[in-house]
């Protein structure tokens, strides 16, 4: 998995602490090699890493920068990646989606209140620092993590052209109950959730597992947002999609079943859009008068977080 806010980090990964010596890295690292090795019985995905573990910390150098925020080699970055960034102005000339609601800002300043709280109230340190951040409770790096994937998938969205409209950051309900992304379009009317867990997922009776979701249910807990909006604004949804960084799903998107009517799935971010443009199979394409209802409807309707 790419770096994000909630992966394991190296440390994490070989089972010390970041203020272990040398020594005590190099042995945990032998240990590990001997436990995870795919020939020995060991778990290959484990293995691979502890491998790259060991790439970026096993040296003075590279734990030097990493431990800085980086990897050995890298320049200092003029900014964090993790912060916020500013919007840019419009470089070409396709038109881009409506787009309602501020993507991944109730996360952020949750997380920027969180983490103020946590490091100590008065003390001036830069709270995307990635020395600070892989310091923070997961619940903490899970919220930033989330934020990110959010504002990766408005970027996405917001390339589907004038045909479709979006409203991020809808409420369905308390505001961690919260639906990311709505999306009509031609091909229908989907709900969508912007998640990262910072490690692969699978799929087991309708709903995504891992070792990193802990006890959450993220396709239930979409299904019954959406049950909830549907309702409110008397609308069918035609689907349901958790979406995830393109490694952590084995394949461009897997189907999970049904809820509602809906059709429920799991999708690697940078399939999305291709996904929306062409539809779910043997489902009738919504236009005219039937789409400008409907778009009517949840813009008087859809209300945003708080």
């Amino acid at each position: 998995m790419p770096d994000s806010p909630i992966s394991a980090t190296p440390y994490e990964v070989l089972g010390v602490s970041p203020s272990a010596g040398q020594d005590d890295l190099r042995r945990a690292y032998r240990r590990l090699m001997r436990e995870t090795h795919p020939d020995t019985g060991g778990n290959a995905a484990r293995f691979t890493a502890v491998q790259l573990a060991w790439e970026r910390i096993g040296t003075a150098e590279g734990r030097a920068a990493y431990d800085r925020g980086r990897s050995a080699g890298e320049p200092a970055p003029e900014q964090h990646t993790w912060a916020a960034s500013a919007s840019k102005p419009k470089t070409d000339s396709r038109p881009r989606s409506r787009s309602y609601g501020h993507p991944g800002g109730w996360r952020r300043e949750r997380y920027l209140r969180l983490m103020r709280e946590w490091a100590g109230r008065g003390v001036d340190a830069d709270p995307y620092d990635p020395t600070l951040v892989r310091t923070a409770p997961r619940e903490l790096r899970h919220l930033l993590a989330d934020a990110l994937a959010e504002e990766a998938t408005a970027k996405n969205l917001a390339e589907l052209g004038l045909g479709f409209t979006i409203w991020h950051d809808v409420a369905t309900g308390a505001p961690d109950e919260k639906i990311d992304h709505i999306v009509l379009g031609p091909t229908g009317l989907f709900a969508l959730l912007s998640e990262d867990y910072g490690d692969a997922v699978k799929v087991k009776r309708g709903e995504l597992i891992g070792e990193a979701l802990g006890g959450d249910r993220p396709m239930h807990e979409l299904s019954a947002r959406a049950k909830v909006l549907s309702r409110a604004l008397r609308v069918k949804f035609t689907g349901l999609a958790i979406v995830l960084p393109d490694a952590a799903l084995e394949a461009p998107y897997v189907q999970l079943g049904s809820s509602r009517g809906a059709v429920t799935l799991a999708i690697r971010e940078s399939f999305l859009p291709g996904f929306l443009r062409a539809g779910l199979p043997d489902l009738s394409r919504a236009g005219g008068n039937e789409l400008f209802d409907l778009r009517t409807r949840l813009q008087n309707g859809i209300r945003f977080v708080e």
